[in-house]
């Protein structure tokens, strides 16, 4: 059975893209393999050892960077600032898009646009007044001046990401729920949100790698050791252990980790969080 010069096309640029997409997944995914690799050598064979999969496996680096390079404090300390952090915005994000794009209050547009020209500010262009302000409140290198300035940074993209979502909500749905005798408050629990659920999820995302990945404004409120967060830290874990790479690599990795765990639960909302529209009612 022969095939038509459609078919042939068809089947060349078929193989093309996928040799380009092979070789594009192959340049992302092999840096974190040699990182891997790397970390389960010693400092000797990560020089003379070419093979690809090491032929003795040295565990005990994590060991070293986990007790002796203070990580377990960092992990611990970036596992507290993701989870109050996310969750701070999540909170605040939806009730502000929520009232953003269901009830009608005077300077409605006027806040809302405050928030998206927010959006245009680098983040560096923001230190100086943060850091005076947490310095006036008596928060610099605490916990809880990290956090509440990490909840600033995440708000306005997070809130017009929901309110995109909230705009789109059919008005039958809420009028359902206020028959029900909801109020506003439980609208925004019981109906708005479930809907939400693929913007949530971009917001997670996006607001977790934010926070987990996070060092320039750690390093401007935070100099004490035991409340610096992984990549805070990883510089000053990076000090006395700079020429011990597999314990180096070994740091990397359990940094990487939670990142690439997070985004392999959640990937399925990505794309439809962020392109799809609140496709509801």
């Amino acid at each position: 059975m022969g095939f038509n010069k459609y078919q042939v096309q068809h089947f060349f640029r078929n193989t093309l893209l996928h040799i380009f997409l092979l070789t594009v997944t192959v340049s992302c995914l092999f840096p974190i393999f040699w990182m891997i690799r790397s970390s389960l050598m010693s400092g000797t064979t990560i020089f003379t050892d070419q093979a690809l999969i090491p032929v003795d496996l040295n565990w005990h680096n994590y060991v070293v960077a986990w007790t002796r390079g203070n990580f377990a404090v960092y992990f611990i300390n970036s596992l507290i600032y993701t989870i109050s952090v996310v969750t701070g915005i999540v909170v605040i994000a939806s009730l502000a898009a929520f009232a953003f794009s269901r009830l009608q209050f005077p300077g409605k547009n006027a806040i809302f646009y405050v928030f998206v020209a927010a959006l245009m500010i680098p983040l560096p262009g923001s230190f100086v007044p943060l850091f005076v302000l947490m310095n006036k409140l008596h928060l610099v290198d605490t916990r809880m001046g990290y956090i509440l300035c990490m909840i600033n940074v995440g708000l306005s993209l997070s809130i017009l990401l929901l309110k995109t979502f909230f705009d789109k909500m059919s008005p039958d749905l809420e009028n359902a729920a206020r028959i029900d005798g909801c109020n506003q408050l439980q609208i925004w629990w019981y109906v708005a949100l479930p809907l939400a659920a693929p913007a949530l999820a971009v917001v997670v995302i996006y607001n977790s790698l934010n926070v987990w990945n996070e060092y320039i404004l750690a390093t401007v409120l935070l100099s004490n050791q035991d409340l610096m967060p992984l990549q805070r830290g990883l510089m000053v874990f990076n000090g006395p252990y700079q020429v011990d790479y597999p314990v180096l690599m070994a740091g990397l990795t359990m940094t990487a980790i939670p990142v690439i765990a997070i985004y392999l639960l959640m990937q399925k909302h990505i794309v439809k969080g962020l392109s799809s529209g609140a496709v509801v009612g």
